[in-house]
């Protein structure tokens, strides 16, 4: 007697005896250990705390002397004409660095090498030696005059008037930025896709337009991150505008340690500190700046500073969770 279909069907997919009804477990991958990363993390957490342990317990530094001068208006007062000639001079300079990127994009011949020749020379001469030529420049010229070149002149000024030490210090930082500047932003000119200009040059668009509203806003991306590391040093180049007589953050703290030798360390701790809080502010906002320009290249836009914080604390957490389970 024959089986209904429906009993053989049911038969054939029927598992064997020994089969165990239920899958096994999935197993857990275990992570790969990593010793020396570990053993690599606790040396630099140990040399970390030892130095701040000594920073905090070395009486050398003499921390109340520290916070004394901290907030004094004389350190305030350089402070001040430390942000007016950085500000000063990277505006200057980058504007003059845009011209002579410019410059060495032209066509003609005249622009490109005098281009070259203000970028290689300023890049050759120390910053010291460009600011003390400056400040010494009415030994060699003590009129500067407006007219007719090798002709008459029409309005004469007296140069040891207008050379006063905030006008040697901003000048001559701004000459010096300029030629590094242009190598930069040289750099993200050519950093665009040449299809971009051939794109703009086939919709008949003006040159200028071209550059301001097609070329520059796309070569910002590569300019920003390093010219933001060009400001970083133009910060730090300003204290060498106490040798021009400018009284700036160091020049300040340079005279007091003079008026009171007691507190010399303490005084370049506290010039040290402003420089870092500096410095700090210029890399948050380049680090904003690169974000907003990042808008329509990148797929996500990066992460904020607290974002990136909680997302490592997260991961930390969870490896700790794996490692404790293993």
């Amino acid at each position: 007697m024959s089986e209904p279909p429906g009993a053989a069907v049911s038969l054939a997919e029927a598992p064997p005896a020994d089969t165990p009804t239920t899958p096994p477990k999935a197993q857990r991958v275990q992570p790969l250990r990593r010793p020396g990363r570990w053993i690599a993390t606790a040396v630099v957490l140990v040399l970390v705390a030892q130095f701040l342990h000594g920073l905090a317990t070395n009486p050398f530094y003499q921390w109340d002397r520290f916070r004394y001068w901290f907030l004094r208006p004389t350190v305030l007062d350089g402070l001040l004409v430390t942000l007016e000639v950085a500000a000063l001079s990277a505006v200057f300079g980058l504007l003059g660095g845009v011209l002579l990127a410019l410059g060495r994009q032209s066509g003609s011949p005249v622009l490109r090498a005098a281009s070259w020749t203000y970028t290689w020379l300023f890049r050759s001469v120390p910053l010291i030696v460009v600011l003390i030529f400056l400040y010494n420049f009415s030994a060699l010229y003590k009129t500067l005059s407006l007219g007719i070149p090798f002709g008459p002149a029409f309005v004469s000024f007296d140069e040891s008037r207008l050379a006063t030490d905030m006008t040697v210090a901003v000048v001559g930082l701004s000459l010096n930025e300029a030629a590094y500047a242009a190598e930069v932003v040289r750099g993200g000119i050519l950093s665009v896709d040449q299809g971009q200009h051939e794109a703009a040059a086939a919709l008949g668009l003006p040159k200028g337009y071209q550059f301001t509203r097609i070329v520059f806003p796309q070569a910002l991306r590569s300019i920003t991150p390093n010219y933001v590391n060009q400001l970083i040093g133009l910060i730090k180049s300003t204290s060498l505008v106490f040798y021009v007589s400018l009284l700036d953050l160091f020049g300040s703290v340079q005279t007091m340690g003079s008026t009171y030798p007691g507190d010399i360390v303490p005084l370049l701790l506290v010039a040290t500190v402003w420089y870092l809080i500096l410095t700090s502010a210029v890399s948050v906002v380049q680090f904003y700046v690169e974000r907003y320009f990042a808008r329509g290249a990148t797929r996500t836009l990066p992460p904020t500073p607290l974002q990136k914080a909680r997302a490592g604390l997260a991961e930390f957490r969870a490896r700790l969770r794996r490692e404790a389970a293993v």
